[in-house]
């Protein structure tokens, strides 16, 4: 399987929370609930001794009425976390799949269109389909637009972003219509965002898929992605969204 050491760091700077703070390497992120990526912290650094930070932790999400959540991938530290953690009660939630390609092509457009800003048909679209946050869709807005990115739209019933980070293009919030899927929307909004990609200077993608999302595993493969890596929630309050 191929390595991927620059996931958390790359997953943090494309799906920014809009409020963050650095605890001896530990990044507190939270985003009103919105989303576990923005409210979880990434520990890539030691704060000291673990048991003290993790009541550090829990004090300040408490604070906001939010979960303690941590996003745990291979470069999580200080080593041992992951266990210190479920030893503390903290149980597992939506295992994720890294996958990574080369951008090689060929690829197009095939009539998607790639705007700099979500439309709001856009963002009605991805709502519908991943909208878990009750009305808080202008935190979401906020997310997806905190770094420059392309939003790609077909025939509106089929959306996804990219988001150029360097070397990387990264795929993120990929929707079809419940009525569109399984008409290969979805694969031709996909090859048309690593067109786009490419032509901002990308040469690998990315994108990060839950485990348990069969038929989105599958799509990614058949176009060429490949297991490296991934992570998992380590949640201390499991009924929270």
């Amino acid at each position: 399987m191929t390595r991927f050491p620059e996931l958390g760091r790359l997953v943090a700077e494309a799906w920014p929370a809009p409020s963050s703070q650095d605890m001896g390497g530990w990044l507190l992120r939270h985003a009103e609930g919105v989303t576990k990526r923005a409210n979880s912290v990434l520990p890539l650094g030691d704060p000291g001794e673990v048991g003290h930070a993790v009541d550090q932790v829990e004090g300040f999400y408490s604070a906001l009425g939010l979960p303690t959540v941590f996003s745990m991938d291979a470069q999580a530290r200080p080593d041992g976390l992951d266990g210190f953690l479920e030893g503390r009660g903290y149980e597992i939630v939506d295992p994720t799949l890294a996958m990574v390609t080369d951008i090689a092509g060929p690829y197009e457009e095939d009539g998607v269109e790639v705007e700099q800003t979500p439309s709001r048909e856009w963002l009605d679209l991805w709502w519908s389909v991943d909208g878990r946050y009750h009305h808080q869709l202008p935190t979401a807005e906020k997310i997806l637009t905190g770094v420059p990115a392309g939003y790609a739209s077909l025939d509106g019933v089929a959306v996804g972003r990219g988001v150029p980070q360097g070397e990387w293009l990264g795929i993120y919030a990929m929707a079809v219509a419940p009525e569109a899927r399984r008409q290969g929307l979805g694969r031709r909004v996909l090859r048309a965002l690593l067109a786009w990609g490419r032509d901002q200077g990308c040469g690998r993608a990315y994108l990060v898929v839950v485990e348990r999302n069969a038929p989105a595993r599958a799509l990614y493969e058949a176009e060429g992605f490949v297991r490296a890596g991934g992570y998992h929630y380590r949640v201390k309050n499991v009924t929270s969204r």
